[in-house]
């Protein structure tokens, strides 16, 4: 099972996505996967939403990775200093 994000993650859109995503954490499996190449449309909400989605993984003892990044996504997490946190998904 693979959490997905929508076409566009930006500040105004943030919290329904985080909140409807936080509903499907606990069925996944023990490594919690979210499919991140649908994103089109983001701003740093976008990592925002996925850290705090790393952040409630690890509190229910799953493993956490992000499979198809866009390439403007990972080089704004790493401008951050956060992309370790968003470890690549094994594809």
């Amino acid at each position: 099972m693979v959490l997905v994000l929508p076409p566009q993650l930006r500040q105004a859109e943030a919290k329904a996505c985080l909140r409807g995503l936080l509903l499907e954490l606990p069925a996944q499996d023990a490594v919690v996967v979210v499919d991140a190449g649908p994103l089109l449309r983001f701003d740093s909400a976008a990592l925002a939403v996925l850290l705090e989605l790393r952040r409630q993984s690890l509190a229910i003892s799953k493993t956490f990775a992000v499979a198809q990044m866009p390439t403007r996504l990972a080089d704004l997490a790493a401008l951050y200093g956060i992309g370790d946190l968003l470890v690549a998904a094994v594809e």
